[in-house]
């Protein structure tokens, strides 16, 4: 690989290190935080990662807490409680113990297809029972920019107080289990966050790694969508630790993305340099996408660590070096909110 992050990422085990390892500002956080810290949807794309970093951040601190995560099927790790809960059931809700500081990460994410009424489900129940069962911690929300409309591209990202125009069923659930939670938070107090993520990347998943695996592979590159916002998913995971301290009621909404406006043409005709291909490109070229300003979230808790320039140097030695995938692509490239 050309340039090496994150100390150097040449296999799954050091993509591990790097999407666990706490920053300075993680770890001076952590010794302003009391109490324990409990991840709901601990299973997931980013959940692993993120318990791996709030129980490193808080061996650095210290002293001692407890990290528990929550998840259908969830493995142990040392220093890190596993708890098994469908989140469906009320009944396992409440039999877990109870936390000031939570993180919750359950939902249906983007990239879902078929059975829309779980995705409702996920979205929009499960947030009523664990409202109830957390009304008085402190809880970041994971949420999405799929919430805001699409936007011509010259016009720069949505802003916080943008108002939301979802676009399908998927987004459309997502500003469901918003409204679920400001309507705990308004009528009992609850403090949280929105932390509207728009989009992670991990090197195996991601908008960039769809764009660059298709240029790889000699595969054609859709344009529907043109543009994309993207944050390395540490820096993601930093920024939702560390946006415990900013919960309120009512809620406080948070846009989490990279500073940068990429082009979807443009990305795609990078890789193909890189990689020494031709690039091929499918249909007309969109007008609009689904874009962020997070300039709020860059002045509350500083600009992410690694730029996009970097993430495209990252993707392109893990695709080189034969890097895994999980093969879930994102489908970023759908306009009509079906995904």
């Amino acid at each position: 690989m050309k340039v090496m992050i994150e100390g150097g990422i040449r296999n799954l085990a050091d993509l591990e290190r790097a999407l666990s390892r706490p920053s300075e500002a993680d770890i001076a956080f952590m010794r302003r935080l009391d109490g324990d810290i409990l991840i709901l949807g601990a299973g997931g794309k980013m959940g692993p990662s993120l318990a791996r970093l709030c129980r490193q951040a808080a061996v650095e601190a210290g002293p001692p807490r407890r990290i528990l995560a929550v998840s259908r099927h969830v493995a142990a790790e040392p220093g890190i409680e596993a708890i098994a809960c469908d989140l469906l059931q009320p009944e396992q809700v409440a039999k877990l113990p109870e936390c000031p500081n939570v993180l919750y990460l359950a939902g249906r994410k983007f990239g879902s297809t078929g059975s829309p009424e779980l995705t409702w489900a996920m979205n929009t129940l499960v947030p009523a029972i664990v409202a109830g069962k957390f009304a008085h911690s402190r809880m970041v929300v994971f949420s999405t920019g799929n919430v805001y409309p699409f936007r011509e591209v010259s016009r720069g990202g949505c802003v916080e107080s943008d108002a939301p125009a979802p676009v399908g069923e998927y987004a459309q659930s997502c500003l469901g289990r918003e409204r679920v939670f400001e309507y705990y938070s308004r009528h009992r107090g609850f403090e949280c966050l929105f932390f509207r993520l728009n989009y992670a990347v991990d090197l195996r998943y991601g908008v960039i790694m769809d764009i660059a695996r298709k240029v790889y592979a000699g595969l054609p590159v859709e344009l529907a969508v043109p543009a994309f916002n993207v944050i390395w998913q540490r820096d993601a995971n930093s920024y939702a630790l560390r946006s415990l301290e900013h919960c309120a009621s009512p809620p406080r909404v948070l846009n989490v993305t990279g500073a940068e406006t990429l082009l979807v043409r443009d990305t795609a005709n990078w890789f193909a340099q890189r990689f020494g291909r031709t690039c091929k490109f499918q249909g007309a070229e969109g007008a609009t996408a689904l874009l962020s300003d997070s300039s709020a979230c860059r002045r509350l808790l500083g600009p992410p660590e690694v730029p996009a320039a970097a993430l495209l140097e990252m993707a392109a030695g893990w695709i080189e070096n034969g890097g895994a995938s999980i093969d879930k692509p994102t489908h970023f490239e759908v306009s009509d909110g079906r995904f």
